[in-house]
């Protein structure tokens, strides 16, 4: 599951934005894995599953980037 939308983050100190980039970028992380994982998969159902884990993955990466 994505984070589907950007987030109010006005009010939070620099230890909660270390936090949420960290996030941010362990979703990047995970995005470009699942991303290869699904370019290795021939069965058609994991294909899909990595890919759309892949897709969600990237979504909420960005929506926390760009919520900063």
């Amino acid at each position: 599951m994505a984070l589907k939308n950007t987030v109010n983050l006005g009010n939070i100190n620099q230890s909660e934005l270390q936090s949420i980039r960290e996030i941010a970028s362990c979703h990047q992380t995970m995005a470009a894995k699942f991303d290869l994982y699904s370019n290795q998969c021939h069965d058609a159902q994991l294909k899909q599953m990595f890919k759309q884990s892949g897709q969600d993955a990237q979504t909420t990466a960005s929506n926390l980037t760009n919520s900063l």
